[in-house]
């Protein structure tokens, strides 16, 4: 299971998104910050050999967007989560496997002092709600479920490099990281990298491209996979895949991938 923010699906196809998808073992990725409309693919990317994909792009052109590429054929397809200022943003879609729910969600990232962070304010009060109804339902199925991607939170301290210099930044809020503890501790959910990797200075998933950030990894974790609590006691290994250089990277941010036990 992998989730990744492409940063433009287009772009990151000619820096080697391509080549990573043919090597992947994964069997289910969720992608954010798409950027593009299915028919605006190129053939290589619309038609994915071995993959079942299933496309959220936002009605904003050029902005957000959201999918899921899955080995097998979903049993049933969800764009948005009933939200009717956000299911047309490109932020949200899930799909139904055997005995799993997987959701790729592209958080808004926000702005602190404008509209942008009161949209992502709005949205995670509606969210949050989502998040536990929609664990309700799966424990009445009998399902586990994953909402995989680029929440634009750090949760703690150890999420980001600098931590110190950033607690009144948009992603560090104490706010935000009130409301992320809410989906651990009051919905339930889990935070696999984490549960696994207790006491690691990230590891980080999203570098600036601006100065040196990359080779110093002055980084944040805001890319997360997030489970049942049944799901994540199956999770047997998760990690950050890393570029070797920065020259080799194909986004800002980097794949997460988590391992789960069959059941």
């Amino acid at each position: 299971m992998t989730s990744v923010n492409v940063n433009g699906i287009r772009a990151a196809a000619k820096k080697g998104l391509l080549e990573w998808l043919e090597t992947t073992r994964a069997e289910v990725i969720c992608l954010q910050e798409v950027r593009s409309e299915p028919g605006q693919l190129p053939p290589e990317l619309r038609n994915l050999e071995g993959w079942h994909a299933v496309w959220a792009p936002s009605a904003s052109k050029g902005r957000a967007g959201v999918a899921i590429l899955s080995r097998q054929q979903p049993e049933r397809t969800a764009v948005g989560f009933g939200s009717a200022e956000f299911d047309i943003s490109g932020r949200y879609v899930e799909i139904d496997l055997p005995g799993l729910t997987v959701a790729s969600l592209y958080l808004p990232s926000g702005e602190v002092g404008t509209e942008r962070q009161d949209e992502k304010e709005r949205f995670m009060a509606e969210f949050l709600v989502h998040l536990a109804d929609l664990r309700k339902r799966a424990e009445a199925e009998g399902r586990e479920v994953v909402v995989c991607g680029d929440w634009n939170i750090a949760h703690r301290e150890a999420d980001l490099k600098n931590w110190k210099a950033n607690q009144k930044s948009a992603g560090f809020l104490p706010e935000e990281r009130a409301w992320l503890s809410r989906v651990f501790d009051e919905v339930g959910y889990v935070d696999v990298v984490r549960s696994l990797h207790p006491d690691q200075e990230g590891p980080y998933s999203w570098w600036s491209y601006r100065g040196r950030a990359f080779d110093n990894d002055t980084g944040w974790r805001i890319d997360y996979i997030v489970t049942t609590p049944g799901l994540a006691a199956r999770a047997t290994s998760a990690r950050v895949e890393r570029a070797a250089t920065h020259a080799e990277r194909w986004s800002d941010h980097a794949p997460v991938t988590a391992v789960f036990e069959s059941d």
